[in-house]
């Protein structure tokens, strides 16, 4: 199977505060092929989680929603309850930060695996335990018969993160959501995480979009970067692109953030200078030009548009780096 999965057009999520509207995703357009990754990039705050519970349909009651969410030709935002329960956890699923808020905490692993395969695929009990055997084997939990009795409190964080990935997989979705899935974990076990992911996306030619904070995350294990200020698509590209010719200053200061390995002992990290802005009031110009080492004139006084500067690369700048000639 092949083309768009998954497209959201101008989605627009605003949230009620005691400060005032808050507008957390702002115009946002993306999409995701068929089997494809698509890595969402921004510091805390930036609207990757609103938008990924945009997709899901999971926002806060007062949340008020605009724009198109169109997934495999339906329009998730048209969908009644009942059929977006049904769509979630069959062909729409998603990893989150913690396994120990997304996993029941009095439920067994078996007990919450098996009850997700009987809700969306209908097997019997017998069915459905040992499916689950085989998703724990799979996403490298060994003894796999015995953690089905354990509760979630038994295991490590890698494994219960390991846990949550195999109730994600356990209904064969079409799209995999992976919301800061390794942020809670030690390097070697981030890696081991991101691997997994990677290897069952392959093995089951799943679409999968992995949210972070970190652009080291996403190079090599992504097919294209959505990069996210103020709750807007500030560069979109694919990954090899972004990394060698990147235009916005902000995707260049995530970048420049990352620890390098030659760096000398005890060389300080760049920093990114300033605080993100105040989204419950009106942004005027640049939402980065604070921030930006190279905001000058229109930058403070006009909100710079998505522009295309390649047929897949778009950036959201008036002085983009590395481009030799001002917008």
């Amino acid at each position: 199977m092949s083309g768009v999965l998954l497209s959201v057009e101008d989605a627009v999520v605003d949230l009620p505060t005691p400060r005032g509207n808050l507008r957390a995703v702002d115009h946002v357009d993306l999409a995701v092929d068929a089997g494809k990754t698509l890595g969402i990039v921004g510091e805390s705050g930036c609207g990757k989680t609103m938008l990924s519970r945009t997709i899901l349909q999971l926002l806060p009651k007062k949340a008020k929603l605009s724009g198109r969410v169109m997934f495999d030709g339906q329009d998730l935002l048209k969908l009644s309850p009942e059929k977006l329960r049904k769509l979630r956890g069959r062909s729409l699923a998603v990893v989150f930060q913690d396994p120990m808020t997304s996993l029941n905490p009095v439920l067994t692993i078996g007990t919450q695996l098996i009850e997700t395969i009987q809700e969306h695929l209908e097997l019997g009990l017998a069915q459905a335990r040992q499916r689950s055997i085989e998703l724990l084997a799979a996403v490298g939990i060994p003894a796999p018969e015995q953690r089905l009795a354990q509760y979630p409190h038994q295991l490590s964080g890698g494994m219960r993160q390991r846990v949550a990935i195999a109730v994600a997989l356990s209904c064969e979705p079409q799209l995999l959501i992976a919301d800061e899935p390794t942020t809670a974990l030690d390097v070697t076990i981030q890696a081991q995480i991101l691997d997994l992911l990677a290897r069952e996306q392959q093995r089951r030619h799943m679409a999968m979009i992995i949210i972070t904070h970190d652009l080291g995350v996403v190079a090599g294990r992504t097919d294209e970067v959505a990069v996210m200020y103020a709750g807007r698509v500030v560069e979109r590209a694919p990954t090899p692109l972004l990394f060698k010719q990147m235009r916005m200053p902000y995707t260049e200061a995530l970048l420049a953030a990352l620890p390098k390995l030659d760096a000398a002992p005890h060389t300080p990290l760049p920093a990114i200078s300033g605080r993100p802005p105040d989204q419950t009031r009106p942004l005027k110009g640049c939402s980065f030009s604070p921030r930006c080492r190279y905001a000058a004139g229109r930058c403070n006084t006009e909100k710079p548009s998505l522009r295309a500067e390649a047929p897949q690369h778009f950036y959201a700048c008036f002085h983009p780096i590395a481009a030799g000639v001002d917008a």
